[in-house]
């Protein structure tokens, strides 16, 4: 599924690899990825500081399209399947 989701999201948007929803997927393929290793491997604690990295680097990437686009930002949030960012 997160494959076909990366695929169609390619297919559908032919931009260049630096655009912001390129990158945000990029970091929640890792993500998942991720997470799914450490299911596995509770103590490996560079991955966790790893996954720690990758989710502050979307997590930032999301600010900024939010700010720039909320359109663009809500459909791939619902592309994605992923939480909404909590504003302050």
């Amino acid at each position: 599924m997160i494959k076909n989701t990366f695929i169609s999201f390619q297919e559908k948007k032919e931009e260049s690899k630096g655009s912001v929803e390129f990158q945000v997927v990029s970091f929640t393929n890792k993500i998942r990825r991720l997470t799914s290793h450490l299911e596995l491997h509770r103590k490996d604690y560079l991955s966790q500081r790893g996954l720690r990295k990758i989710l502050g680097k979307r997590q930032r990437l999301l600010a900024y399209l939010s700010k720039k686009n909320r359109v663009r930002y809500k459909e791939l949030i619902n592309q994605l399947n992923i939480r909404e960012l909590k504003t302050r």
